[in-house]
């Protein structure tokens, strides 16, 4: 089977090559010029140049394609106008799909995220039919996912193969960037978290997201989404866990909501004097810790044979890499 990847040097997508490549399957990923390739080196991967905008790129990356699969998003609370989000998440998807119909690949994944679900009123984990809306969505990030799956889904309805995923918050193995998680992860094992605010979050093994891509494209049903992901825990279980793996002092103090948000428009306003300065939250990213993202996967464990790892493994194998690959600093290490 011929594969072709967006978003391969990402997180996420860089993943789900290393998974297609471990099936045997023949890969190609779109690289936009300039971005960090440490995802694809050393990896039998033909390498096709270009961004979301480029249409005769996508094109040439799905001639004779089998599969596709749509991982690439821009994903960042920080930095970028909603015109950024709009070009490569709403238009990116339509350019992909389109591409991908006028290609007649036989299936699609477009990899959405749990950050276009509802949430329960009684606080119950959420599944893929919890309602949400528009309205509903925190910043433009999550507007322009919401937007973009809009998109994947009226191709559905028009008869093009495609098979929606919701990844939960992916840890594990190969996080470069790293990711908005992967940060806590780092700024932990770094000594530069003291507290912490009562949230929850969906902690899923980046292997497990990317194998549930796999699944998706052979066991999915057309039009469908399905919630890829891993266990509920508050960001205090979290940072326990982290505690144990990293052999490291567990965090005690909680802050209020109230002063997280203060300090975040104060974070905000030192980036804005100083740019080369990254908050380290938005008033954003703090409205949203207000809910937790728990979310079911039920229904791919019982549709798809998904499968799900303990978030235990899940960040010990975190703490692991980042330490080998020079996240941390040596004063931290234990």
């Amino acid at each position: 089977m011929r594969a072709f990847v967006t978003g391969g040097t990402g997180f996420v997508g860089g993943a789900v090559v290393r998974r297609l490549l471990e099936a045997g399957h023949e890969v190609r990923a779109l690289v936009r010029p300039g971005t960090d390739t440490r995802q694809l080196d050393g990896l039998d991967v033909e390498r096709i140049p270009g961004d979301l905008g480029d249409r005769a790129a996508l094109r040439r990356g799905m001639e004779g394609a089998d599969r596709v699969f749509h991982v690439a998003a821009l994903y960042s609370y920080w930095g970028h106008s909603w015109e950024d989000f709009a070009q490569a998440n709403i238009e990116g998807t339509r350019n992909v799909l389109l591409a991908a119909d006028e290609a007649g690949v036989g299936r699609i994944v477009h990899t959405s995220s749990i950050a276009t679900l509802g949430f329960t009123p009684d606080g119950s984990p959420g599944d893929e039919e919890t309602p949400s809306s528009l309205a509903d969505m925190i910043g433009p990030y999550k507007r322009s996912k919401f937007l973009a799956e809009e998109v994947a889904r009226t191709f559905a309805a028009q008869g093009l193969p495609v098979v929606i995923v919701n990844p939960g918050a992916p840890v594990g193995v190969g996080d470069h960037k790293p990711t908005r998680t992967g940060k806590l992860i780092v700024d932990f094992l770094n000594g530069r978290m003291p507290a912490y605010v009562e949230t929850g979050l969906n902690v899923a093994d980046v292997d497990d997201v990317a194998f549930g891509h796999l699944l998706a494209a052979e066991r999915g049903r057309l039009g469908q989404r399905y919630i890829l992901g891993g266990e509920n825990l508050t960001l205090h279980q979290v940072l326990d866990l982290l505690a144990r793996a990293a052999g490291m002092p567990p965090v005690r103090m909680r802050v209020p909501h109230s002063v997280a948000q203060g300090w975040a428009y104060l974070d905000v306003a030192l980036a804005r004097l100083y740019p080369k300065h990254v908050p380290t939250a938005t008033p954003e990213t703090v409205r949203l810790s207000r809910t937790y993202e728990y979310f079911s996967s039920a229904k791919a464990i019982r549709e798809l044979g998904y499968p799900r790892s303990s978030a235990r493994d899940a960040l010990t194998k975190a703490v692991r890499w980042y330490r080998e690959n020079g996240y941390v600093q040596r004063s931290t290490r234990r």
